[in-house]
């Protein structure tokens, strides 16, 4: 006769079943209820330190761009403070150089016409030529060019009469000699000219 029943010692109880099965995939790794609750505070702990780091990594980042920003800024004032600088020390120099440009060409206008320099004065007048082409190619390099004045209207962003004189084929306030020629470097007037006007 065969056992169609196994033994009631044999059938495992379905309570120890789930209780050991339940256990096993609620506490992984031999942990205990009373063990997850530790780790549970440790992790809410570990999530707010990290919060707390990232937001101290946002401040760090603004005030790293703001410091580059403030930099940048500044980099940027020191490189127009050098270029102003250049330019007066530029300006500076012209301003002393034109009384002598203005002496060479006064000595020119009053040197005698070609024909009656001497063979041994005509080396002199060349050179005093040559000096002054070399003066205006400097000046000219350097952004320095003359006011145009003789015919124009008085202008007195560019021009100062120094003096009025009766002319009968010009307009009032027209241009009729230059005393000292103006300039400009660039667009700025570094020395106005000085004219004699039509009354």
């Amino acid at each position: 006769m065969t056992k169609n029943v196994t033994e009631e010692s044999e059938i495992p109880d379905m309570g120890d079943i789930l209780g050991t099965s339940a256990l096993e995939g609620e506490w992984s790794q031999g942990q205990t209820p009373s063990e997850v609750e530790p780790s549970l505070a440790k992790v809410a702990e570990l999530e707010a330190e990290l919060n707390s780091q990232r937001e101290q990594v946002g401040k760090f980042r603004d005030e790293l761009l703001r410091r580059a920003a403030d930099f940048e800024n500044f980099r940027k004032q020191k490189e127009r403070e050098t270029m102003m600088a250049s330019s007066r020390a530029l300006e500076n120099v012209i301003r002393e150089l034109l009384p002598v440009v203005d002496d060479v060409k006064r000595l020119l206008y009053h040197a005698p016409p070609s024909s009656e320099i001497s063979s041994e004065a005509r080396p002199y007048i060349e050179g005093v030529e040559l000096v002054k082409k070399n003066l205006e190619k400097w000046l000219t390099e350097k952004g320095v060019n003359a006011i145009e004045s003789i015919g124009t209207k008085l202008d007195v962003n560019f021009h100062e009469a120094i003096s009025q004189i009766d002319h009968p084929e010009a307009e009032a306030d027209t241009i009729i000699e230059e005393y000292q020629t103006g300039y400009l470097l660039g667009e700025k007037v570094i020395r106005h000219a000085k004219v004699i006007v039509a009354r």
